[in-house]
């Protein structure tokens, strides 16, 4: 199965720190610098929708938002158009792409500190219910890949994996880690 349309959603250390409207100017600002490796293109504030999209900076190829949907605050990386490569190339692009926004984040000034990545939790969801349906089967077909590459990436740190089969649901995979891992570490095991 060649995935396509990967989400990694990076989960917040603490939500009730998070001011999203705060979020507003930062994403215009990443829109005028356009320094990420996407077309960026607006902002779109769904703050008012309850468990929602919150604040979403909408890209050509790809949107970024810190996305409070399935009640869990978090950056979300949504690609859009083509990775050309392996399931495992485009994994790396869009865990790396995510993990860059975080950084970004948790270091602007203007959000002074409060966002912060919990770097124990992730999801992997396919923005794509024809090819990747959210079933158990689609699971059982895909596991051995993704242990393979969530191996890799963490190493010795112990992880588990968790599927969700709700049918009103994207195929996804929640991933928790025995113990925090480092940031620069696991950009070091994105890149190798």
């Amino acid at each position: 199965m060649e995935l396509q349309h990967l989400n990694v959603k990076l989960y917040l250390e603490d939500s009730r720190q998070v001011d999203l409207a705060a979020l507003v100017p930062v994403f215009h600002q990443w829109i005028q610098e356009q320094n990420c490796e996407e077309l960026l293109i607006d902002v779109a504030d769904y703050r008012h929708v309850f468990a929602g999209p919150g604040v979403v900076l909408v890209g050509h190829q790809a949107d970024y938002s810190l996305d409070n949907s399935n009640g869990r605050l978090g950056v979300r990386y949504n690609r859009k158009a083509v990775v050309e490569g392996t399931n495992q190339d485009r994994f790396r692009q869009a865990l790396r792409a995510a993990l860059v926004a975080c950084q970004r984040l948790e270091a602007d000034q203007a959000l002074g500190g409060r966002i912060r990545f919990n770097r124990r939790d992730l999801e992997l969801s396919v923005n794509d219910r024809l090819l990747a349906c959210n079933t158990t089967e689609t699971y059982d077909s895909l596991k051995p890949e993704l242990q393979s590459f969530f191996q890799k990436l963490f190493g010795g740190n112990t992880h588990s994996m968790k599927h969700n089969p709700d049918p009103r649901r994207l195929f996804s995979v929640d991933v928790s880690l025995a113990r925090p891992i480092d940031p620069n570490q696991l950009m070091a095991n994105i890149s190798a």
